[in-house]
This record gives C-alpha cells, structure tokens and sequence, in this order.
C-alpha cells in the first residue's frame, strides 16, 4: 500500500511538471469550482426546507409589517423575500398561521382563496374538477381548523351546486362544519374565536356566504348563531360592568381605608360602604363653538391682564348707494299711436319726483370650532362613602404607676370619643381623596361611633392575668430554688463543719493513745531492761503490729471493715 502511494504521487508530479502554465491555471480554476460547488450544494441540501405562508407575495409594506409582528409575537421563525412573500419553517406551522391571520384580518382584501390556501386550479374534466375542487377546498380547510391549538378535530361538508343558466335558479353554496375542543378550550364560550373560524372557512370557499354556514361542536350545538347569542351578550356586558364597578369600588374603599389608618389607626376605622354609580352608555357629542378673537395676548409675567380681544372682524363689505331725481319716464306707446297710458297717470306727467336708496351689508368673522367627543366606556355618576370612626380607649393607672382593677378583676379604661373637629378633617380628606362633587349628587359621611370591643379586652385581660400568674409562677419558682439552694449550701457548711470538728477529736484522740503508746513503750522498756529475762525480738515486732491494727481500727473503721469484708470473701 506505501509503495502504491509512492507510485501515485510520483507519477502526479510528473504529470504536473509536463503540464503548462496555461494548463495548470485551467486545472486550479477547475478544482477549486468543484470543490465550491460541492460546500454549497452541502450546505443547501442541510438547510431545512420552507414551506409559503401565503403564495401570492404582499405588495404593502404596512401590511407586511403588520403580519411580520403578528409571526414575531406568536414565535414563528419567517422569512421575507424580496417580492415580498413569506415563508415558514413547515406546513402545519403555515396552516396555523394563516387561521390566526385570518381571524384578526391580517390577510390583504385582494389576495386570492387559491393563495391562500395553496391550491392550483384544475384543467381537466367539469365533473372530476369539481369533485377534485371540493376535495382539495375541504381537505385544506379541515387541516387549517385543525392545526388552531383549541381545536382537538374537525369535520368540513362542503356542497358546491352546480351551475345554472338564470341565476334565480342557482342554488347557493353551503358548507358546515362540527369541531371537537381540547380540553379546558374555551372555543365554544369564545365568541372571537368562533368568528375567526367563520372567515376562514368563507374566506376559502368562493360565493359562501355567512348564513349558509353552520358551525357546531360535538354536541351537535350551534356556534356561530350571534343572533340568538344577544341575551347572552347582553348578560356578559352587564356581568363586566358589573365587574368593573365592583372593583372601582374597592379601589376607592382600600384608598380610602389605607390613608384613614395612618392617621387614625387600622382598629379605630371602619369603612361601611363605598357605592359608586356608573353610567355605561355610550355617547357621542359634536358641538360648534363661538368664541372672541385675541388681538393682544396676555404677558404671564405681570401680575395684570394686558389680553384684548374683539368678538369679530370683518370679512367682506357690500355698500349700496342710490339716488334719483326728475320726471322720469312714462312710455307711450309705438309711435303714431295714441298713448294707452290712463287719464289718472296723465295727470302725474311732467312731475318732478326724487328718490335715494344707501344699504351697507357688512360679512363679520369670528372664531369657531368644531369638537367632536365620544365619552370613555364608562363615567362616575355618583359616589357615595360612609365611615365610622371610634375613640380611644386609655388604661387608668394607680398613683405607683400599677394598673387599676375593678372588683370583677378587669382592668380599669377610659374612653375617649373623637373630636368633632378630627371628624371634619377626615371626611374633607375622604372628598379629596375620591374627588368629591356636589353637583353629580355626591355623598360622604363620617360618624363618630363607639365599636363594641367587649372580646377584644376580655381578651387582653385574659392575657394581662395569665402574664401575671406567669410572673408569679416564676418568682415563687425562683424563690423555691433559692431556699432550696439556701438550704443545701448551709447543710454542706454543717456538714463540713461537724465533719472538721469529729477529725479533730478523732485526732486528738489518736494523739493521746499514742502517747498513751509511747508511755507504755517506755515503761516496758525500762522494765525490760531491768528484768533479766527478756523477750525475743517475734515477740516483740507481733506485740508492735497488734497494737498499729488496734489503732488502726480505731481511726478508720470502715476501711478496716472492708479489708477484713475483702479476707472474707477470699476465703
């Protein structure tokens, strides 16, 4: 194998050392496009696939932007191309999206069914093309309701009839559809959703029309009736705004309440009612105002008003001036004839009369301006807030600083009631804090009221006496032990002591028998020496060993017990 090797590249040198210039600049250039073709046909073929979310590209910048947002939001991976289609990663994802984008109108007005649903027409018999249509129309659509997350799965009948010369003749276009929801899906409460089904399903068959489709669940219960569905929106709207003014109200009550008890304290205040009346119609209001004309504005820097103003100006002026004086004219008639003019006019001939006309019209402009308001969802009415307020319970204390008892064993309060004046404080603050109005009927009441705390200082007396007994429990504890600690170190003093004074005498003792000892020894001895006979040295070193056991036994007794208990019990 080494030597084939050799061989190969010996016989590539010599190949590439016969080749030209010319010819090894061809055989680089086409190595290295091979070899390029190769890492970008690789890299093509492991790039995943992407599958058009709509064929037909969208020309609108807004709208791409638009659907681009929506994608982004939903988490969909998508790509734009440069005529302006959009592409996903695969089928089912498009097939989602595009119910999502039809439920929310996303998709443009002009693209066509085809595009959307990705079908091309067909061009082969009438019959098998509508059976092949209406195939490829239910199939597409079942696979885009199924692909929605609230959907578990999905029947689609679609009825295309036949068309017929007079269209008073054409039946129309029917289709129905049954879904099954997942699980905790609120598709069948959700009255959005059902509409977004509904135009996805008319969306994607031509000439359907709203009335001709029914949408049902598994039950066989109709979704997509909205006419019936009024009461139950009527109910919901009034369940919201019912909602709303209840949590309105506990805002106000929680306000209210949270600023009360720092002043007062959270025990001492109550909050009984907080009734707010809203007004949920809805009202739209368009009005022309009139107002003057400023000529001069007014300096915010003097403390005076230099403003001018004039309430119009005028635009346009019309001025007619007229004046006549003479005998005017008194027509006759065509010549040669006599005059048809009346004896009665024929006496005002030759009459010299005058006549004047001045009239000025004057076009003044002042300032206007339309508004046109359309109230919020809901406006405050009415609002009504009642509060109680209690005094101040203080403990009576005895001259020593001890708290006084009653006879029953309670301790001893005062009670104090709220000044009239803090009560007028507290409901100004209240009309502050929720914006009190006395022109819509507004209402704040604070009372002064005592709580009945009956349990509240049973309690506390209940805990006062169980702390005392406590503390007295201790100190009868601690002065127990104390005696009985007493009481041991005097008895270990006495024991001590009675233990000292029994050694002593023990001691003493022992000092006068040895030297009673001593006195017998020497008296021995010196009858020893005097006598002839004396004794043998056993004898004596026996009589000095029964007289040290004697002693012994009369110093420490229980030690000598023992020993002999211990000879005992080895023998």
């Amino acid at each position: 194998m080494n030597e084939f090797f050799q061989k190969t590249v010996s016989q590539i040198k010599n190949l590439w050392g016969k080749l030209g210039l010319v010819q090894k600049i061809i055989l680089i250039t086409v190595v290295v496009v091979a070899i390029l073709g190769l890492v970008l046909l690789v890299n093509f073929s492991s790039s995943p696939s992407m599958v058009p979310l709509i064929t037909s590209p969208v020309t609108d910048a807004e709208q791409r932007n638009k659907i681009s947002a929506r994608l982004d939001k939903e988490g969909i991976a998508h790509t734009i191309s440069e005529d302006g289609r959009f592409f996903v990663e695969d089928r089912s994802t498009a097939q989602r999206m595009v119910a999502v984008l039809m439920r929310e109108d996303l998709i443009p007005q002009e693209t066509s069914p085809w595009d959307v649903f990705k079908m091309d027409r067909w061009s082969v018999t009438d019959f098998e093309r509508n059976v092949n249509l209406r195939q490829a129309i239910t199939s597409s659509i079942k696979q885009h309701i199924e692909s929605l997350q609230d959907v578990d799965s999905a029947q689609v009948t679609l009825v295309l009839p036949e068309q017929t010369l007079f269209e008073e003749d054409q039946n129309p276009v029917t289709a129905s559809v049954i879904i099954t929801p997942t699980p905790g899906s609120d598709i069948t409460r959700n009255r959005k959703k059902i509409e977004g089904i509904e135009k996805l399903v008319l969306f994607g068959v031509e000439g359907l029309e709203s009335e001709n489709l029914v949408i049902s669940d598994h039950n066989g219960i109709v979704l997509n009736d909205f006419a019936d569905m009024a009461e139950f929106d009527r109910l919901e709207l009034s369940k919201r705004q019912m909602e709303q003014k209840s949590q309105l109200e506990s805002k106000y009550k929680a306000q209210i309440f949270r600023e009360m008890s720092q002043i007062f304290g959270a025990e001492r205040v109550s909050i009984l009612k907080v009734d707010i009346d809203l007004d949920f119609r809805k009202e739209t209001v368009q009005t022309e105002e009139y107002f003057p004309i400023t000529t001069v504005p007014d300096n915010p820097n003097t403390p005076y008003s230099e403003r001018e103003f004039v309430l119009s100006i005028p635009r346009s002026k019309e001025i007619i001036n007229e004046e006549f004086k003479g005998t005017g004219f008194n027509p006759e008639g065509p010549p040669g004839q006599e005059g048809q003019t009346p004896p009665a006019y024929k006496d005002l001939n030759n009459l010299v009369g005058e006549y004047s006309n001045r009239s000025e019209i004057v076009n003044e402009e002042v300032n206007s301006r339309n508004i046109y308001q359309e109230k919020s969802p809901w406006e405050i009415k009415r609002v009504t807030v009642g509060v109680a307020l209690d005094g101040v319970w203080e403990k009576r204390y005895n001259p020593n600083g001890t708290i006084q008892f009653d006879e029953e064993g309670r301790i001893v309060r005062e009670y104090k009631p709220v000044s009239e004046e803090s009560i007028e404080k507290a409901q100004t603050l209240i009309e502050h804090a929720i914006g009190f109005q006395a022109a819509r009927g507004d209402s704040v009441t604070v009372q002064h009221l005592q709580f009945d705390r009956s349990s509240e200082f049973q309690q506390e007396d209940e805990k006062y006496r169980s702390r005392k007994r406590t503390q007295q429990i201790l100190l009868y504890s601690i002065l127990g032990v104390g005696v009985i600690l007493v009481a041991f170190v005097v008895f270990r003093l006495i024991s001590r002591e009675l233990e000292r004074r029994r050694r002593l005498r023990e001691e003493e003792l022992a000092r006068q028998h040895q030297m009673a000892r001593e006195a017998v020894l020497r008296s021995a001895e010196e009858e020893e020496e005097g006598m002839e006979v004396g004794m043998s040295v056993e004898e004596r070193a026996r009589m000095e060993m029964q007289e040290n056991a004697i002693n012994m036994a009369r110093e420490h007794p229980e030690d000598v017990a023992q020993l002999i208990r211990t000879w005992l019990a080895e023998e």
